[in-house]
């Protein structure tokens, strides 16, 4: 069972991370974490972790937060008691809404715009051109 998350800072502060966390100060160095992890996941376990931002010369490049932290970052709902927090395996309703219909390719690529419906345009002329 993950314990623990590890993504971009990107998606991170994309997701307004700074703004929802209180994290570890700076950027930690990629040998710092390494030798840190066991006590990071201790931390995560015992439910007093502070996100961390890691990356090699000062740059933040990753963020390391607990499964319940992604949670709160994405805005996801918390599972169940006794479902198994992975969020790897999170399932999402997938079922098509009352107002929704079929679309053809051509329809799409009109939504696109014109340099969409002229590609596809030529997808067709070069499949025609297959023997």
């Amino acid at each position: 069972m993950p314990e623990a998350v590890l993504l971009t800072y990107d998606e991170f502060e994309d997701l307004g991370g700074e703004s929802k966390f209180e994290r570890r100060a700076g950027v930690v160095a990629t040998e710092t974490v390494a030798a840190e992890l066991v006590s990071m996941l201790g931390a995560i376990r015992g439910g007093a972790f502070a996100p961390v931002v890691f990356g090699d010369g000062g740059e933040a490049e990753a963020v390391i937060m607990s499964t319940s932290q992604y949670r709160q970052l994405r805005g996801d709902d918390e599972p169940p008691a006794g479902t198994i927090d992975d969020p790897t395996r999170r399932v999402y309703a997938s079922e098509p809404l009352p107002t929704s219909r079929a679309m053809t390719l051509d329809e799409i690529a009109e939504l696109m715009g014109p340099e969409a419906v002229r590609d596809l345009e030529d997808l067709r002329r070069a499949d025609d051109e297959i023997p």
